[in-house]
């Protein structure tokens, strides 16, 4: 049996609901047939990803790994029909358009938001995608009109020739998100080393974020354990105690998470506004530049880092 997108749809669902039953009626399906298509899943992989028990199901090891892949590709599904159905409407409308991309950001809301006062009667639709390169093709190839991508430190992405590019933040840098117990925590700057003896958590689909990471480990001499997986199952991980993880510096406080920055800021992206050539990006590119400032704003801490660096973005 060869696995198909249905497939790693219903192992998602498994996962998220903690129960066959639960996850059988989320996709419409009897309960029979999904534990059907589970054993036929295993079997096809040949071992257990899920542990039954009285309370539910739980991930095998095996069937983590899994699902650190799976989310991403099930979320790339949806994203690539929820693209075409809106690339259809705004076809069939006949009306002004602007086809949005990002990588995951604080600021997305607080863009659309400006974007939507803004332009009036213009519609606007948004992908998110973890890969960055993604993106830039999806411009490139005229499938989106802009994208706002960020560039991890030494990981240079592949911009398709011909497009426009506009730097919002040369270096941002990024802190780290732990326990709120943990003795680091206590720390207003955290140092590499004070972290060395944890789990790190990186999504290795992010393009860049690991290499970006291990270059940064080496640089620093340390060699920490590191697991692999998406961003979400790494903030559950985080608020347990049981992996640290590298965040955005506009992350809003958490009363079960805290939040650092690194000493010297090693690790760190450069944010960037690309867009079709030609194209006026002077209203994207300012409600971006303020989305961004307010987000800045709310959080303390990475305010007053960029009071700290003089940038234009922290003020008001």
């Amino acid at each position: 049996m060869e696995l198909e997108v249905r497939h790693l749809r219903a192992l998602c669902a498994i996962a998220e609901t903690g129960s066959l039953h639960r996850a059988a009626r989320r996709l419409g399906v009897s309960q029979p047939s999904l534990t059907t298509q589970l054993r036929r899943i295993e079997n096809a992989l040949g071992a257990e990803l899920f542990s039954r028990e009285r309370t539910g199901c739980r991930p095998t090891l095996l069937g983590s790994a899994v699902l650190s892949r799976a989310r991403p590709l099930v979320d790339g599904m949806s994203a690539l029909v929820t693209d075409a159905k809106a690339e259809a409407d705004a076809a069939g409308a006949g009306g002004p358009h602007l086809r949005i991309g990002c990588t995951a950001s604080r600021v997305v809301g607080g863009w659309l938001r400006g974007l939507r006062l803004r332009l009036p009667g213009t519609d606007i639709s948004l992908r998110v995608d973890v890969s960055a390169g993604a993106l830039l093709r999806a411009v490139g190839e005229g499938r989106l009109d802009v994208a706002f991508v960020h560039e991890v430190e030494g990981c240079p992405l592949s911009v398709p020739d011909g497009l426009d590019q506009r730097v919002l933040l040369d270096r941002e840098p990024q802190f780290i998100s732990m326990a709120r117990d943990h003795p680091a925590a206590a720390l207003p700057v955290v140092d590499l080393a004070d972290l060395a003896a944890d789990r790190w958590m990186v999504d290795p689909t992010v393009d860049g974020e690991w290499e970006g990471l291990r270059r940064v480990f080496g640089a620093a001499g340390v060699a920490p354990t590191v697991l692999h997986g998406d961003y979400l199952t790494a903030a559950s991980l985080v608020v347990l105690g049981e992996a640290v993880a590298p965040c955005q510096p506009t992350s809003g406080p958490r009363d079960d998470m805290a939040i650092r920055p690194l000493r010297d800021d090693p690790l760190a992206v450069r944010l960037l506004l690309v867009s079709r050539p030609g194209a006026d990006m002077t209203v994207v590119y300012g409600e971006l530049e303020a989305a961004y400032r307010e987000a800045a704003q709310r959080a303390a801490g990475y305010h007053q880092w960029l009071v700290r660096h003089r940038s234009p973005l922290a003020r008001s």
